[in-house]
């Protein structure tokens, strides 16, 4: 059995309401759910959250909220891996023979159902532990630096002062959509970001971590765009 995992706390503080707050219309969460249920991979898709009003949305949407989540686990320092363990862990006792398992952020709404798709078809033939979406970073890494207290600047690699952009290695950062997981990785929490872990590269510009306000706003407008385009 395939089952998708949302975490969805409530309490969120730099965004309040983040996971139901309105977005193009429609509660943001929307978009996760209604991308796992087009993709017709899961035999379930569960929604975790500790808040009543996210679960009632969720329902409303095609989702499952079988539980709400423990305190212990709803905190803002609580990562993604426990919370899907406690999914996996209730949903075992409850009878339920999983194999295997995706988790699909809440406030995602560039995902995409090809790249579940062709994210769970590298998933199972090539046994990773891990398999997610990412995207490259539009400018070297290797060429960037950080403000000190005094206003100045230091170079992260100042090795690479004089090299030229198309002669560094290209480097890659985690879109923050979803993530295609074996039972045990989870269950064990293993890292994500590892050996044993690859990704499906996705274009640049359907990537939009949302963070702040100011995310929000720029994943807006991108939307509208993408949305005129298509």
């Amino acid at each position: 059995m395939k089952i998708c995992v949302i975490p969805a706390r409530g309490g969120s503080k730099r965004i309040v309401k983040k996971n139901i707050k309105l977005f193009h219309g429609k509660e943001i969460i929307y978009y996760s759910i209604n991308c796992a249920l087009k993709s017709k991979l899961f035999d379930k898709i569960i929604v975790s959250t500790d808040d009543l009003e996210i679960a009632e949305v969720a329902k409303k949407f095609g989702a499952e909220v079988p539980f709400i989540r423990p305190k212990n686990i709803s905190n803002d320092k609580t990562e993604t891996s426990p919370v899907v363990k406690h999914a996996i862990n209730f949903l075992t006792k409850e009878g339920l023979n999983i194999s295997d398992v995706c988790c699909i952020y809440a406030t995602a709404p560039f995902v995409n159902k090809d790249d579940l798709i062709k994210s769970y078809d590298i998933f199972k033939t090539q046994k990773w532990d891990f398999v997610f979406p990412a995207t490259e970073f539009h400018y070297p890494i290797f060429r960037s630096f950080e403000k000190k207290d005094n206003d100045s600047i230091k170079m992260f690699y100042p090795k690479h002062y004089h090299s030229r952009s198309q002669d560094l290695k290209k480097a890659y950062h985690d879109a923050g959509q979803f993530y295609w997981g074996k039972l045990d990785a989870w269950k064990n929490e293993h890292k994500i970001f590892s050996s044993k872990s690859t990704f499906l590269n996705i274009p640049n510009w359907r990537v939009n971590d949302i963070d702040t306000l100011e995310d929000w706003t720029r994943a807006e407008i991108l939307f509208k765009i993408l949305k005129k385009n298509n």
